[in-house]
């Protein structure tokens, strides 16, 4: 049966969602090895995305195969019983046989947050990065609105080597205040390349500090060099916000 799961987590001290062989540090990595206990045998965790180290996720999907007998919910609760606590399984369903939860997603969402202020909130220190100066917020609107829709994003891909198609559509760069040193960046769109939303966030950090102007966007998009575009905002500031599917999954 094909099992399809909604997952949160903290993803401070893990070296990001996909399993590497030199560190047992990863979300694929500890949902396999838990699945393996129940199921007596190796299962194999496919997710939407691959964050990166550092990166977390508020509802991150992912699906995997196992033998019948277990429930959604039995395989819920053995999860989140034997999960550290930094990993929460918050939904489990049964989905249809062929879904795939990279394959199938149409939409992502991730979000993006900032500390303008001199210093961090002290409980909240782990999930934004403090940039500790002001921002131009409508600058950086100015320059969003210039990245959204249909480009190729080349230049805000962290993998040089990448030979697939770079070209992807965003449909929406969101700003908003939660109060006045905090800044949210929500960007939403078909799907993200390696390190693109926080290399996205740095170029528009440096529109927002002056560094840029928002008229810089058209050149970057049509250059293809990942030089061109601004620093790759800290992974501590990204969530995964909402992975949304088509309705016959």
């Amino acid at each position: 049966m094909n099992y399809r799961i909604e997952l949160a987590y903290d993803g401070s001290r893990y070296d990001g969602w996909q399993k590497q062989g030199n560190t047992e540090k990863t979300i694929q990595g500890k949902l396999e090895a838990v699945l393996e206990k129940m199921a007596g045998c190796p299962v194999e965790v496919h997710g939407s995305g691959r964050t990166d180290a550092g990166v977390h996720a508020e509802a991150q999907v992912a699906n995997f195969h196992l033998g019948p007998g277990s429930s959604a919910e039995d395989v819920m609760v053995y999860l989140n019983r034997y999960l550290p606590e930094d990993i929460c399984i918050t939904d489990c369903r049964i989905a249809a046989p062929r879904f795939h939860s990279r394959f199938h997603a149409v939409r992502k969402t991730y979000r993006y947050q900032i500390e303008m202020g001199p210093k961090k909130d002290v409980f909240q220190r782990g999930y934004y990065y403090g940039l500790g100066r002001a921002l131009d917020v409508e600058q950086m609107k100015a320059a969003a609105a210039r990245l959204v829709g249909t480009h190729d994003y080349k230049s805000f891909c962290g993998n040089k080597n990448r030979k697939k198609s770079t070209v992807r559509t965003i449909e929406e760069i969101r700003f908003e205040r939660p109060d006045d040193t905090k800044l949210h960046i929500r960007f939403t769109g078909n799907g993200f390349l390696q390190q693109m939303v926080r290399i996205l966030t740095g170029t528009l950090i440096e529109v927002g500090l002056g560094d840029r102007r928002p008229e810089e966007m058209d050149v970057l998009l049509v250059a293809g060099d990942r030089k061109a575009a601004g620093f790759t905002a800290p992974a501590q500031g990204l969530f995964l916000e909402k992975v949304e599917y088509g309705e016959e999954t």
